[in-house]
């Protein structure tokens, strides 16, 4: 259905009403462009706590997303929940002709990204992936610097550290189901690093290799890894990602020829950063940034104005190639091509 009551604001319904899912139902409620009219979420306690305090009524209140999605007056729909659910969910919604917002990663299954981005691409839809480096000033400013610009990037480090050490030890949270979450940390977090490398530098992948330290038998959740990506201009990336630590940090280091940029973050702040000139000194015009949007507010700009959404559903797809190559480079123990392990590998990075 359409939304019919004020046609200048985009009517949203919210699929997951977890930590992340409120705090984008808040930004929903609180933008002048938008109006939260729906929730759904398969655990009633939770449902009715964030109805409650997002302001919507009961009977806009749905255990069953389908039923959300074709009983309540949407023109867009956020998608916050588990991994393994944004496939089904985003295609439902397409299906619908609504506006996506979904979280990452944007699928589990490679072969389902790469429909889902077909999907969206075919759409008059606008599609956000809620990857939110691509909001920050800095990573703005290194994107313009290398993926927009003429520069060409040579060697590129990123690593994050997170504390994941009480899911391994109780194995009873989602992100410790396979079918919901469809990996470990890498998949989970560290895909916020891979994202940033491939969409600040715009180089294109063609090989990892991956080690990988699996928790389980199984060899699905990871607690950490090292991964080395190469990349058909000539640059390598090192990317490292841990689970087993007790605090987040994050860095993006990228190089070329005339210098550097170092993007650099804790726990879950703003990122900022620096630039090392050609003779080594190092600049700050990086620093002291605050993001420049939210999440609901780039979603709606780009719903209002029909241009490309500052992470689109290519941008999550490299990004889920790329990181379900490391698990399958880490389970072979040896290094992987994309465009053998990928037929359509060719055409994603094209």
């Amino acid at each position: 259905m359409t939304h019919q009551t004020d046609p200048s604001t985009v009517a949203v319904g919210l699929v997951g009403v977890g930590s992340i899912g409120i705090r984008l139902g808040r930004q929903f409620v609180e933008l002048a462009g938008s109006e939260l009219v729906a929730l759904s979420d398969v655990d009633p306690e939770g449902l009715a706590a964030a109805g409650e305090e997002l302001g919507v009524p009961a009977e806009s209140r749905y255990e069953s997303y389908e039923t959300m999605l074709d009983a309540a007056p949407l023109d867009a729909v956020a998608i916050a929940t588990p991994n393994g659910l944004h496939y089904e969910q985003a295609t439902a919604a397409l299906d619908r002709e609504l506006h996506v917002l979904c979280e990452k990663p944007l699928a589990t299954d490679a072969r389902e990204a790469y429909d889902l981005t077909q999907q969206a691409e075919a759409s008059d839809r606008t599609f956000m992936v809620g990857y939110q480096r691509h909001l920050n000033p800095a990573y703005g400013l290194a994107r313009e610097r290398w993926a927009e610009g003429d520069r060409e990037p040579r060697f590129v480090t990123g690593e994050i550290t997170h504390d994941w050490r009480s899911y391994y030890e109780t194995m009873d949270d989602w992100r410790m189901d396979p079918e919901l979450s469809g990996g470990g940390h890498l998949l989970n977090v560290g895909t916020h690093v891979v994202d940033a490398i491939l969409w600040t530098t715009g180089l294109t992948p063609t090989r990892v290799d991956a080690y990988v330290d699996f928790h389980d038998d199984e060899e699905v959740f990871d607690k950490q890894s090292s991964t080395t990506i190469q990349f058909e201009e000539g640059a390598v990336a090192n990317v490292s990602d841990t689970g087993v630590v007790a605090r987040t940090r994050e860095h993006v280091h990228i190089w070329d020829e005339e210098g550097a940029v170092y993007l650099e973050g804790q726990e879950w702040d703003d990122r900022t950063g620096f630039v090392i000139d050609d003779e080594g000194t190092e600049h700050r015009p990086y620093q002291g940034y605050e993001r420049r949007l939210s999440k609901g507010t780039a979603f709606l700009d780009a719903v209002e104005t029909g241009e490309a959404p500052p992470a689109t559903a290519r941008d999550g797809l490299k990004a889920a190639l790329v990181t379900l190559a490391a698990y399958e480079s880490g389970r072979r123990d040896e290094r992987v091509d994309l465009s053998e392990l990928y037929p359509f590998a060719d055409d994603v990075f094209a």
